[in-house]
């Protein structure tokens, strides 16, 4: 059975950088694509990011681009968030999932039904 346990977070200033890492256990990391999303108090969760498979393919909401970068590192089990240029809006939870271990599905930033979720690590973004 498929974990995800994501790390990573923590208090940083305005401007500041931090990477997100979301790490598997059971089951391979590299079949399907891999997705990073926000949620804060009272909202539903936001799709960020998301990576294909095989790393070659990654898309961003619009309020990550330029900002945040997904890579992956198949060999480890780990997909990242690199995340630069933080802003206070930024301070939430974020979350790592993935929609299947055995059907490779499309990297697309507007899904949200996921099969596999981690737990999330909270982002807190403050002078």
């Amino acid at each position: 059975q498929l974990q995800l346990v994501e790390s990573g977070g923590g208090l940083v200033q305005p401007g500041g950088s931090l990477r997100l890492s979301c790490a598997a256990s059971g089951e391979g990391l590299d079949y399907d694509a891999i997705h990073w999303f926000r949620q804060a108090p009272g909202k539903e969760r936001e799709g960020i990011s998301c990576i294909s498979a095989s790393g070659s393919n990654a898309n961003y909401a619009d309020s990550a681009k330029g900002r945040f970068t997904i890579s992956r590192d198949s060999a480890k089990n780990m997909v990242y968030l690199q995340m630069n240029n933080l802003r206070p809006e930024n301070t939430t939870v974020y979350y790592c999932a993935t929609k299947s271990t055995f059907v490779q599905t499309m990297c697309d930033i507007r899904s949200r039904s996921m099969g596999y979720w981690g737990k999330g690590t909270l982002v807190n973004v403050s002078s």
